[in-house]
């Protein structure tokens, strides 16, 4: 497993982990970023370089806003609702400015569950500047956690297609931008660790069997996000593109009052900044050399993606879901 320089031992970093509320808690990033520094992406790492960031109007999104932009990305920010996102635009900018940064953000209309949205914006997107616009930089991270079963405007569950079906179709949609990435493009998936309470749905991936929980969707498809990287890593990478899924730990977020009000107040003393959260992805993007490619992380460490048996997928499993998944997400071949 890669390691961060400076980070704690394997040992207590297992530890850690095993026991979530350790790891996944701010003192869990409070122990392990002790001598990260040697480890940072350098000051200016991605001057000149271009970004996306899905759902970036606040949380974990608007973090990893600001952590490329403070690293020299132009960020473009995609976004269902460009007014709502003006606020967490308008911060940004102003706390650069105040560290004596020059902000490049652009914000975007996209709902990433829509595929007419998608094809749309990436189109554009991708003849930009006479069609040379490179894009270096892609993190999903939209996310919705519906309290009764939603579906999307094309009839996809709205959990599985805002967090895999819509992420892997504009990844297609914008390999053209993505290929012409002079040092390799980096894409970014931002899971959860809720995941590990769940296995591959791979006969009911829409949830349409058994009394819906929101909690349970979202960690359904953010396992397969993780079992689906191997796979989009194989993928994309004969076209320099580096994939990777990480998940934050427990942040305080506006998405997790919203969504699990009870679980916010019962942790509020142990929850991480969203800062701290949106630190591997913004790492994922922006350190040298690239970390190895098609693996899952959490603080800058790779980290196994089951712990129990029960939720490992069986033989087959991963590849019959990449095959309903390509096809629900409209790709011309698996």
């Amino acid at each position: 497993m890669s390691q961060a320089s400076g980070s704690p031992d394997h040992g207590i970093d297992r530890v850690l982990d095993r026991t979530v509320v350790l790891g996944y808690s701010r003192l869990g990033f409070a122990i392990r970023r002790r001598g990260w520094a040697e480890g940072d992406p350098r000051r200016g790492a991605l001057t000149g370089r271009t970004a996306i960031v899905t759902g970036g109007a606040g949380g974990l999104g608007e973090a990893t806003v600001l952590g490329l932009a403070r690293l020299g990305a132009r960020v473009h920010v995609l976004v269902r609702s460009p007014e709502r996102a003006a606020p967490a635009v308008a911060r940004i900018e102003r706390l650069l400015r105040r560290e004596g940064l020059v902000p490049d953000l652009r914000v975007e209309h996209c709902d990433v569950s829509d595929p007419a949205m998608i094809d749309a914006f990436a189109d554009d997107f991708c003849a930009r500047e006479d069609g040379s616009t490179a894009l270096d930089v892609l993190v999903h991270n939209a996310g919705v956690m519906p309290p009764e079963r939603t579906e999307s405007v094309d009839g996809h569950e709205l959990s599985v297609a805002t967090h895999v079906l819509g992420p892997i179709r504009l990844t297609e949609r914008l390999l053209p931008a993505l290929r012409r990435s002079e040092r390799g493009a980096r894409v970014v998936f931002v899971a959860s660790g809720g995941m590990y309470t769940q296995p591959l749905p791979v006969g009911d991936p829409e949830f349409e069997h058994g009394t819906y929980q929101g909690a349970v969707a979202y960690a359904r498809s953010k396992r397969m996000q993780v079992e689906l990287a191997p796979i989009l890593d194989r993928r994309w990478s004969p076209d320099r593109i580096s994939t990777s899924v990480m998940h934050p730990g427990w942040a305080d977020t506006p998405g997790l009052a919203r969504s699990l009000p009870a679980f916010r107040t019962s942790t509020r003393l142990l929850l991480r900044t969203p800062e701290a959260g949106a630190d591997t992805s913004v790492w994922l993007a922006a350190t040298d050399p690239a970390p190895p490619s098609g693996a899952f992380w959490h603080d800058r460490r790779q980290r196994p993606t089951s712990y129990r048996a029960s939720t490992h997928p069986g033989d087959g499993e991963t590849e019959k879901l990449w095959r309903w998944a390509a096809a629900a997400a409209g790709l011309e071949r698996p």
